[in-house]
């Protein structure tokens, strides 16, 4: 099977032919940087953000998810710094179009120029005599762009809000609530799903750059004096983490948690090991795609002590921001204390200490871990002559399909149902009647169903199926009887034939 190349175009135009992104308004000529789910596309990013809080929330006894309003008040983005630092530099040229200045040079020089300021990248620009991509014209100037979406709330006395730009602020701004809730204990973990909002200059790259889009993320609240230690350190401390530096770019290293913790506090390299786990040993991503991308002081919000991204290498793209761990200190709990006159401090009733918590905060951009699962699962097969989505079967939007090895035998029909109704109560299965059987498997491996059952004559002297893997195409013979505990035993990861009588 070969691993096919994707550019962003034919990502983008399987994603819509399959039903699982095209663009929002799609009717109208859509909107730039907003897109939707489809069916199948619906119930991928629904597994990827269900297994992320089975992981993420087991961490730790004291970490729960909360959902909070998508419009907050104006004065959190005055505590936040938002208002004031939330901002694009925008190079706009003779005709008005614009576009992100340092994506210009990055597109044009192939190296990142995060960190500098207006006059310094306009400066690059005009050095490397870049034009406007949109109509070739003269770069005129380089401005700063805030953001955010302001939203104007009731009729009258109007009072002025804001579309969230980051999850992170909601469970900040309910911290104080929740601690009380939750019996006033740290570590406490706010997990948190949901959408957000950044009036891009320039959206591209599909679903990877978005002016709405999800974010799943835990902010862990913490003891600033508890930062070199952690409970569970020592099951992670030969683990190695695949890290590039910000002091050298070269090449990523492999270094184990202990001996990264002698540089970094040991509560962050733990979050560290537990994201890159999470990638490799839970979503399955090719241990080679992904890395731990240190920031250096340009590049990282000022906020931030430290900060890691988890990047994948995508097919034409390269490496991608797809999450990050950032060590906020106590940043934004201090500003909302200032701006709300509600203290955020935390006693600890046995060290009798008073402070105001640090947070970890593990952000996650579900779209781009959307796109990454589907650019790595992505495979022609040459003898199938059809698309194979090789995805983690626990991902797969649909889990099983059932057929009817023909459609104008009644016998068959309608075990077949009886077999598809009785197994869809445990896994999303689809029923299947039109075409050929060689067909409808390739549709199913089309969209990543890992199991087809097919029922034949057979079945009606024996009581037994075929079920076909859509990796290897092998088959087995498994009796009805059994075959809940069968796809059962599969979706645990054990081996497929290992489960039933091989079909030769």
């Amino acid at each position: 099977m070969e691993k096919q190349i994707l550019t962003i175009e034919e990502m983008s135009t399987f994603c819509k032919r399959k039903g699982f992104v095209y663009p929002s308004s799609e009717i109208y000529g859509g909107l730039a940087g907003l897109y939707d789910y489809g069916h199948l596309g619906t119930l991928l990013k629904k597994n990827f953000e269900d297994m992320w809080r089975e992981y993420f929330l087991s961490l730790d006894d004291n970490f729960f998810e909360i959902e909070a309003s998508e419009i907050m008040h104006e004065s959190t983005f005055v505590a936040s710094g938002h208002l004031k630092n939330f901002v694009d530099l925008a190079a706009k040229c003779q005709k008005g179009h614009a576009e992100r200045a340092d994506h210009l040079l990055e597109r044009k020089l192939k190296k990142k120029f995060e960190g500098l300021a207006a006059e310094e990248l306009f400066e690059k620009i005009k050095e490397n005599k870049i034009k406007c991509p949109v109509c070739g014209s003269d770069i005129e100037k380089v401005e700063v762009m805030n953001m955010m979406f302001p939203v104007y709330l009731g009729i009258g006395n109007v009072m002025k809000g804001y579309l969230r730009p980051e999850t992170a602020q909601s469970p900040y701004v309910n911290f104080k609530r929740q601690l009380e809730a939750m019996r006033k204990k740290l570590p406490l973990g706010l997990a948190l799903i949901g959408r957000a909002y950044r009036n891009e200059i320039s959206p591209r790259n599909f679903i990877l750059r978005q002016r709405a889009f999800t974010q799943s993320e835990l902010q862990i609240f913490f003891n600033p004096n508890k930062i070199d230690e952690h409970d569970d350190f020592k099951s992670v401390e030969d683990y190695k983490l695949q890290v590039m530096f910000a002091d050298e770019r070269s090449a990523i290293h492999k270094i184990s948690c202990g001996e990264l913790s002698k540089k970094l506090p040991k509560f962050y390299v733990y979050h560290m090991a537990k994201v890159q786990q999470f990638y490799l040993d839970v979503l399955k991503f090719p241990s080679d795609k992904f890395r731990l991308y240190e920031l250096n002081d340009k590049e990282k919000a000022f906020y931030n002590k430290y900060h890691f991204d988890m990047e994948a290498d995508l097919d034409t793209i390269g490496w991608t921001e797809i999450g990050g761990i950032h060590y906020r200190t106590d940043h934004d709990l201090k500003g909302h204390q200032e701006v709300s006159k509600q203290s955020m401090e935390f006693l600890d009733e046995e060290t009798k200490e008073r402070f105001i918590p640090h947070v970890l905060e593990l952000s996650f951009g579900v779209d781009r871990n959307f796109y990454s699962i589907i650019n790595y699962a992505y495979n022609y097969d040459k003898s199938r002559e059809n698309i194979v989505l090789k995805l983690n079967p626990k991902l797969a939007p649909i889990k099983l399909g059932v057929f009817p090895l023909v459609s104008n035998k009644k016998e068959i029909v309608d075990l077949a149902k009886k077999v598809h109704n009785d197994l869809k109560k445990c896994w999303g299965a689809s029923f299947d009647t039109g075409g050929s059987i060689g067909r409808r498997y390739a549709r199913m491996d089309e969209i990543g169903t890992p199991l087809c059952i097919t029922v034949d004559f057979e079945s009606l002297e024996d009581d037994s199926v075929t079920i076909r893997e859509r990796d290897t195409t092998q088959q087995i013979r498994v009796e009805i009887s059994q075959l809940k505990d069968v796809v059962k035993k599969f979706f645990k990861g054990e081996r497929f034939n290992k489960l039933g009588k091989a079909v030769e």
